[in-house]
């Protein structure tokens, strides 16, 4: 698909004015209008620089308005209406700047009292975003060459409890799962820099471990490094991940903010581990905020080889749809020239069960399952939760029921007595 000219955003509008005045309100907002002609705005001056609709498509009505706040036209009560809304704008309004794209698709959009509801779904950019922009410097193939996995899933595990461990029980913890033949390890968000369970001390404690069992099999587990901070901090906390020998370091999205993630990857010579913590609070409610599919093309071209999606039956509220969806986009090139291709992450209470489901809905094997109780709380061990949950990926690819494939294999059966139907 052709990068367009122009920059593109889909939005999910509700609104009881007319739509189009209302859509016509959002391109002067975030372009070259404001609530009250002005004199230098010229024809020629809209002609260059305006925001356009491109398309409007009124899909239905709202009883109620969805959102507090919103206003309404004096001439009567009409009908609250939603609609699909494209608008674009010229490059050259603010060029390939990430940063400044947010601001122009979004921005005070949100705060405009003709809508009571606004949901940013679909973004497309200019193929100057993709010279502008690294993107992921591994990705699926780079993350399976260092994580030593082809063929199948990457299946992983988060360190838990969440906080509470010290660097050396840490690195126990690590050794177990090592023993137990897991292919990634990572940080709970919540784990950073503490003065119980210090960065350094963490990396180096588990980095010894993971150099031992590689020393002795030939096979390094990809350990994930919450080195999430400020820029100086997450600059020099890479820096000793790379030089003890680790193949990944993670950072909160939400908390490092669009440009120190541009940053981090700019400088990164490892794997970034992408983890959207906050991510409710932009997209749970249904008529405001963000839908993932718009959301993540920022972080990907800003450097993000990993992103979380959630998982299939979750303990979260996002349905099943929305995370295949989620997951789906992330395998899908951006441009036609720079895929900026990133892998998707599940988890959220993942487990054997929802292996069949993942893998039919999503069609591929380019992801990481991680899974904390699915592997921790197996009946029979760690070793048992890592084997389960293998054996589970192997039956789902070969088009094999769960229980059949549990009569001839252990840990898988013994999965799927623990697991919640």
């Amino acid at each position: 698909m052709a990068s367009p000219v122009r920059i593109e955003a889909d939005y999910l509008i509700e609104t009881a004015y007319d739509p189009r005045v209302a859509a016509e309100a959002m391109a002067g907002e975030q372009s070259s209008g404001t609530f009250v002609a002005v004199p230098g705005e010229t024809p020629e001056l809209k002609e260059r620089s305006a925001a356009r609709i491109e398309a409007l498509e009124v899909i239905g009505e709202a009883a109620e308005p969805s959102l507090p706040g919103a206003g309404r036209p004096q001439d009567g009560q009409p009908a609250i209406c939603r609609a699909r809304v494209t608008l674009s704008w010229p490059l050259e309004n603010i060029g390939p700047s990430l940063p400044n794209l947010v601001a122009t698709v979004a921005g005070n959009l949100f705060e405009l009292k003709q809508f009571s509801g606004l949901r940013l779904t679909a973004i497309r950019l200019p193929s100057a975003f993709a010279q502008a922009y690294g993107g992921p410097k591994f990705g699926v193939s780079g993350t399976r060459r260092l994580a030593g996995v082809e063929g199948r899933p990457i299946v992983g595990t988060i360190i838990k409890p969440s906080v509470g461990f010290g660097p050396e029980e840490t690195a126990d913890l690590v050794r177990q799962l090592c023993e137990a033949g897991i292919d990634f390890i990572k940080d709970d968000e919540l784990q950073s820099d503490g003065p119980h369970c210090p960065f350094d001390e963490r990396v180096r404690a588990v980095m010894r471990v993971i150099n031992d069992h590689a020393a002795r099999t030939g096979r390094k587990v990809m350990f994930a490094f919450n080195l999430t901070g400020e820029l100086d901090q997450m600059r020099r906390r890479h820096d000793l991940v790379l030089r003890e020998g680790g193949t990944c370091v993670m950072a909160s999205l939400n908390s490092v903010g669009l440009v120190g993630m541009i940053e981090l990857g700019r400088f990164s010579a490892l794997p970034i581990h992408a983890h959207r913590n906050g991510w409710g609070y932009l997209s749970r409610a249904p008529m405001l905020g963000w839908s993932y599919v718009a959301w993540q093309k920022i972080w990907r071209l800003a450097g993000a080889d990993h992103l979380h999606v959630n998982g299939l039956s979750n303990k979260f509220s996002e349905p099943d749809e929305s995370v295949i969806a989620s997951a789906r986009e992330c395998l899908t090139s951006m441009f036609e020239d720079k895929p900026c291709i990133a892998m998707p992450v599940f988890s959220s209470g993942q487990s054997a069960r929802q292996v069949p489901g993942t893998y039919a809905a999503l069609g591929s094997t380019d992801l990481i399952f991680a899974a904390g109780g699915g592997i921790m709380a197996h009946p029979d061990g760690p070793a048992a939760g890592v084997a389960s949950l293998r054996e589970a990926w192997e039956a789902a690819m070969a088009g094999v029921p769960l229980a059949e494939y549990g009569r001839d294999h252990a840990a898988l059966a013994r999965a799927l007595e623990g697991c919640p139907a």
